[in-house]
């Protein structure tokens, strides 16, 4: 399995510089702000500094990171998707958002499906991490769902807000 991955109704690739607008959309949805985190995005120059300095820089870097998700149809953008490489974890993070249209469609359930398998069958990878909010059930649902098991609970760095911790460990 190699990057673009397909699935029955979505293509997930790497990030572009060309996604600006889309990552601006994409990281001032409230749900976001308010489950992830703000990253202060507000304008396309901000946005192509968040890919460079992020996504981009960690496919060159890990050899994965989040990866744009968009509609195998049309190629429409709807959300990301991928891997993460966070310095407070013991290991590699699954992390994912949808633009509100498009949740409650089984559409992060198929994405996060096709990310695992690349990450434990293509990365090889034994262990993933996921951190979720505490008052955020649909993606703490999806986790479960994917085999993740709670482990404990973590703070972001300089944040004292704890975020519940999970793992999919291979064979577990």
């Amino acid at each position: 399995m190699t990057l673009p991955l397909h699935t029955p109704r979505l293509r997930i690739s790497e990030f572009t510089i060309d996604a600006a607008e889309f990552i601006v959309r994409l990281l001032n949805d409230p749900d976001f702000i308010r489950h992830v985190a703000d990253r202060g995005v507000r304008t396309p120059d901000e946005a192509r500094r968040y890919l460079a300095e992020g996504p981009i820089a960690s496919y060159r870097r890990h050899g994965f990171g989040l990866w744009r998700v968009a509609l195998l149809a049309d190629d429409t953008p709807v959300g990301m998707a991928g891997l993460v490489s966070r310095d407070f974890l013991d290991g590699v993070d699954l992390g994912y958002a949808l633009l509100p249209g498009h949740r409650a469609q089984g559409i992060a359930h198929e994405a996060t499906r096709a990310v695992m398998a690349y990450a434990t069958g293509t990365l090889g990878l034994a262990r993933v991490l996921a951190i979720v909010s505490n008052d955020n059930p649909r993606s703490i649902a999806l986790l479960e769902k994917l085999a993740f098991r709670h482990a404990g609970q973590t703070c972001h760095p300089g944040d004292p807000t704890p975020v519940a911790l999970y793992e999919h460990t291979v064979g577990a």
